[in-house]
């Protein structure tokens, strides 16, 4: 019995059993950003007996969005002062009520406050989850156990619209808020993260917790060694009032992952990737594909059952790819499909020429290559990049900044299309900015593959420069 059971005692099953209840959690954000592509449809049909026009479909749309910013600040403030673990608990109480909201709503306020509630659990969640798998995983497992949050995003996208497919938008909203109950039930047996109970100075408690997580080997030990005494370092530093600590933002142990980072969220949220989840049923519409071979519908659900597969397949990729060519990979992948998507369109979208399987085979191209690589690197390298006395504060501005940026991609999306006059302007701009934004960071982007946390926080020490922050590539 013991041999068939030691695997529960193996430190790689610690730490996906750990990584399991931030995972699913983040499940529940996928399926805030992509409900209103099932929602929407269903409040402009003419049966419904809530009605809204234009403006109203693109505040609901963008309102979950809204206050992720505020949510995310939140929760870097609060993973620092409760804990990893305990805010990843807590984010679950407003996602429950935010999803029976909207499932009990009688008019659209009651769904705008609903989809607010939802917004501020996902923007508790932006900081500490990716954090808090890097601070428990060993770095060769690291990545793909970060990626598999976005894999998380992508299923909980499709989930919803696939529910959205069969049942109404209340019932489908009712199942979202069922969801995050017995998730919270497993994380009360995982332990909080060692980092944190090392800054709470619980040595004992860290040491137990990591130990627990990655075992007594030598490498688990020399790491474990090098948390405390840095701790310690940090501990034993004079405190610094207000203006100090703002003046210590100048480290560029502080300024330049923070600005990778938020360049590498920009080109990810430039693809378009939310834009596509909040408005799927109107894209595919406008490429030409109602009513040809598939219903808009069932379009969506197979280009989210494609997504799915290719997050899946970017947490293989990770172990074969550097971060730096899977970026690459990524980022241009998508240029290359959403030219070639508006190309076709612009010349045969409204010719005998015209077949829609190649419209959808373009589509879902450029939806592979956004699940790929942008989106779960964002999330896999903010968990990565800050050092251990920025972390807090490094998590939270970048993720404000991602979801800033989430929020203009979902309210701008509708406005775009009128202003262009067409779905090919949106998809060219989301081209020309994701190729920008890709540029850049082929100058800039560091390599973090296998590498301990300590070793990639060193290599941004004054003097050393961003640039040499990219070798061992």
């Amino acid at each position: 019995m013991k041999t068939i059971f030691g695997f529960l005692d193996k430190p790689w099953f610690k730490q996906i059993l750990v990584a399991a209840g931030p995972i699913a959690i983040t499940c529940g954000l996928g399926m805030t950003e992509g409900y209103s592509a099932i929602l929407l449809p269903q409040l402009q049909h003419e049966n419904s007996t809530i009605k809204i026009d234009t403006q109203l479909s693109s505040l609901i749309a963008s309102m979950s969005a809204l206050p992720m910013a505020g949510g995310c600040l939140l929760g870097g403030f609060f993973m620092e002062k409760i804990g990893r673990r305990a805010i990843h608990i807590w984010s679950c109480l407003p996602l429950t009520l935010g999803w029976f909201l909207i499932a009990l709503a009688p008019n659209t306020l009651i769904i705008l406050i609903g989809r607010f509630l939802t917004g501020v659990s996902d923007g508790l969640l932006g900081p500490p989850t990716g954090v808090y798998i890097a601070e428990t995983s060993h770095p060769n497992a690291r990545g793909v156990l970060i990626m598999s949050t976005c894999v998380a995003i992508t299923a909980g996208v499709f989930g919803v619209h696939l529910l959205g497919t069969f049942f109404t938008w209340r019932i489908t909203a009712l199942i979202s808020g069922l969801i995050p109950i017995p998730i919270v039930v497993l994380m009360f047996f995982v332990p909080e993260s060692p980092t944190y109970l090392a800054k709470k100075g619980q040595v004992d408690a860290a040491t137990k917790a990591f130990y627990w997580c990655r075992g007594e080997s030598r490498e688990s030990r020399k790491e474990l060694e090098e948390l405390i005494e840095r701790q310690k370092n940090l501990d034993d530093a004079p405190k610094l009032c207000l203006l100090d600590q703002l003046k210590n933002l100048r480290d560029p142990k502080f300024w330049k992952p923070t600005l990778i980072i938020s360049v590498l969220f920009f080109t990810a949220q430039a693809t378009g990737s939310n834009a596509v989840a909040s408005y799927s049923i109107k894209i595919i519409q406008e490429c030409g594909l109602k009513g040809e071979i598939f219903d808009e519908y069932l379009a969506m659900v197979f280009m989210d059952s494609f997504r799915v597969l290719a997050s899946i397949l970017s947490c293989v990729l990770v172990f074969k790819m550097t971060r730096r060519n899977l970026m690459k990979l990524s980022g241009f992948g998508v240029c290359i499909s959403v030219f070639l998507l508006c190309l076709y369109l612009h010349f045969f979208g409204k010719s005998i020429q015209y077949h829609p399987l190649v419209v959808l085979a373009l589509l879902m191209s450029y939806v592979f290559f956004i699940a790929v690589g942008m989106i779960p690197l964002s999330w896999t390298m903010m968990g990565e990049i800050f050092p251990l006395a920025y972390r807090g504060v490094g998590t939270a501005i970048t993720s404000l900044v991602c979801y800033v940026f989430l929020y203009l991609a979902v309210q701008t999306f509708p406005h775009f299309f009128e202003f262009f006059g067409s779905i090919i302007g949106n998809l060219g701009l989301y081209g020309v900015c994701t190729l920008v934004g890709t540029l850049v960071l082929v100058a800039y982007l560091p390599e973090t593959k296998d590498k301990p946390l300590y070793e990639i926080e060193d290599s941004f020490v004054s003097g050393k420069g961003t640039r040499n922050a990219v070798k061992d590539t």
